[in-house]
């Protein structure tokens, strides 16, 4: 997707998801500035999030994330972020979901 990606990650417990999301997204800029892969400057927006799953639904989140387009079709990422934080039960305040600097879609 343009405005947003899903990886899923088999992780030990001893490995903080911060650091881990750090990395990735450290790395990644720099390789993708190295590259020339867009115009200006690549930079990841600030902060993140990340759901857990069971080994159990493995099968069901691969296919959530080869499906993006089908799934996009319908809803859009602010939409479908705020339904994985209600469906997770997460507290939020709508006002603080995305600055709308760093959001493609309103």
């Amino acid at each position: 997707m343009p405005d947003h990606i899903h990886i899923l990650v088999g992780m030990k417990p001893d490995i903080a998801l911060s650091d881990l999301v750090r990395d990735i997204k450290a790395n990644s800029s720099k390789f993708i500035n190295k590259k020339g892969w867009v115009a200006g400057r690549f930079e990841w927006q600030t902060g993140f999030a990340a759901f857990s799953y069971s080994h159990s639904q493995l099968d069901a989140v691969v296919n959530y994330i080869k499906n993006q387009e089908k799934h996009h079709a319908r809803l859009t990422f602010r939409e479908e972020y705020i339904a994985f934080l209600k469906r997770f039960d997460v507290p939020y305040n709508p006002k603080y979901v995305f600055d709308p600097d760093d959001e493609s879609e309103t």
